[in-house]
């Protein structure tokens, strides 16, 4: 991409916003989509289930309207697995594919570049039920033949992909990927049998998509939570370095350079859980390594060392604890914009991948004003000082190629709350009132406008310099 005069951000970077099917589009069984495991979920009390969501199923070419107003050029979302094969694995609902097929022209006819996620926690019902989720190499088949169908479909329209969402916490929260531990004697073993499986799901998503779609690319995706020692012991700096390894470098490794890691083999050997492949997995990962790296970034934790020795089976997060020096949002996410200059500059000295965020934001319990607007400074703080940071990393060397922001629109959370509002757009419904579903701009619309209008360059005056 060419760079504009003195800006750094070259010409051509994406900007825009991101989303899943699941918390945007509703219409959960309609025009024969099959219930995912999402739909399946028991619905807390006072929470939000994913029935209508904001019904972006039935409002989509409102939304791309007010998408193109704001000057987006990418858009991410997710294909539902459950529309294209309701049962995950029986005939392709032909309805699903022309919805996506009808979402996709929207976008492309209105600029904006369709960033598609093939999986993003929402597996077919039947699954998890029939298979056990991904701790079957059947479901890893299954999703090898949906990938090659969406690939066919789309390919001529869509050129940036990701395989799985935040693919690290298979190690963290198994359910997302359709697996139950209950009954299972050696849980970590479990754990690392399905991350096993889910590597090869992704290694052959790679290698289907640069076998049907020239110039196709594909990404591996992780939520990059910083982390820092909790103090200035040496027994901290290393419990946060393990603690890096597993929850993040391990999975960089994997998509970027085709194999485990020595410090996972190591590990593995010692506890004696070696998860189980099958002839030719180790070539399949050498052979189909990612073209780009993708992130979700929010937040920072620290990592002590006592903390991890002392936890109860908690695993890989057992160290982690909240940094006394930054300030939180009301759900005690870390505010630490510094944090992912961080990620970006050992990202790109490991890996020298281009990078794309694909996830950046605040949550916030917000209410219409008295002019049906929402003054959310504190989002536009948030976000500017994101990309001052991102700015930086980019003067030092870091090759981004695109900023989208979580939620373009209000949308539901992953644990089903509609309160905690992400977007530039505020959607009139409440958590189990739908009200009319209107939508209405936040004051950060028109300032997200002036930021990808001026290419990164016209942020927020008001702000404090970045850190450098």
């Amino acid at each position: 991409m060419k760079k504009n005069n003195d800006n750094i951000i070259p010409e051509g970077f994406f900007w825009g916003g991101a989303v899943t099917s699941f918390q945007t589009e509703g219409a959960w069984n309609k025009d024969g989509k099959g219930p995912s495991i999402v739909d399946a979920r028991p619905v807390k009390e006072g929470y939000s289930n994913w029935e209508t969501a904001v019904d972006f199923y039935h409002r989509y070419k409102e939304d791309i309207a007010l998408f193109r107003e704001m000057g987006f050029n990418a858009y991410r979302t997710s294909i539902s697995w459950s529309r294209i094969f309701p049962d995950g694995e029986g005939e392709v609902n032909e309805k699903g594919l022309q919805f996506y097929d009808d979402l996709f022209d929207e976008l492309i006819s209105n600029g904006i570049q369709p960033v598609i996620t093939l999986y993003h926690f929402d597996l077919p019902l039947a699954l998890a039920q029939k298979y056990n989720g991904f701790a079957s190499r059947k479901v890893v088949d299954l999703f090898d033949r949906y990938a090659r169908t969406v690939f066919k479909r789309y390919g001529h329209k869509v050129k940036y992909w990701l395989t799985f969402n935040e693919q690290n916490l298979v190690l963290t929260k198994p359910q997302y990927w359709g697996v139950s531990l209950d009954g299972v004697d050696h849980k970590e073993a479990m754990l690392y049998q399905v991350a096993h499986n889910v590597f090869v799901a992704h290694a052959k998503a790679v290698k289907s998509l640069h076998e049907l779609v020239p110039g196709g690319q594909m990404a591996g995706m992780v939520t990059y939570l910083a982390t820092y020692p909790n103090t200035c012991k040496p027994e901290d700096v290393i419990a946060n370095m393990k603690t890096k390894e597993l929850l993040v470098d391990f999975f960089f490794d994997v998509f970027s350079n085709g194999e485990y890691p020595t410090y996972v083999i190591k590990d593995l050997e010692r506890k004696g859980i070696i998860p189980i492949g099958e002839e030719g997995d180790a070539e399949l990962l050498k052979e189909n390594t990612v073209d780009y790296l993708s992130i979700s970034y929010y937040q920072s934790q620290t990592v002590s060392a006592e903390k991890a020795a002392t936890a109860d089976e908690k695993g890989i997060l057992s160290g982690v604890t909240p940094n006394p020096n930054l300030k939180t949002n009301e759900w005690g996410w870390a505010i630490d914009p510094i944090g992912l200059r961080v990620c970006l500059k050992d990202m790109y000295a490991r890996y020298r991948l281009p990078i794309f965020i694909t996830e950046n934001g605040i949550g916030v319990r917000e209410e219409l004003n008295d002019q049906n607007t929402v003054e959310d400074d504190y989002r536009i703080e948030y976000l500017s000082e994101h990309i001052k940071q991102m700015k930086v990393a980019m003067e030092e060397g870091v090759d981004v190629i695109g900023y989208l922001t979580w939620g373009s629109t209000d949308l539901i959370s992953s644990g089903g709350q509609f309160e905690k509002r992400y977007g530039f757009i505020y959607v009139n419904r409440g958590e189990s009132d739908l009200r009319d579903l209107k939508r209405y701009k936040k004051k950060s619309f028109d300032w997200y406008k002036r930021v990808i209008a001026s290419n990164g360059e016209e942020l927020d005056a008001l702000m404090s310099k970045s850190v450098r």
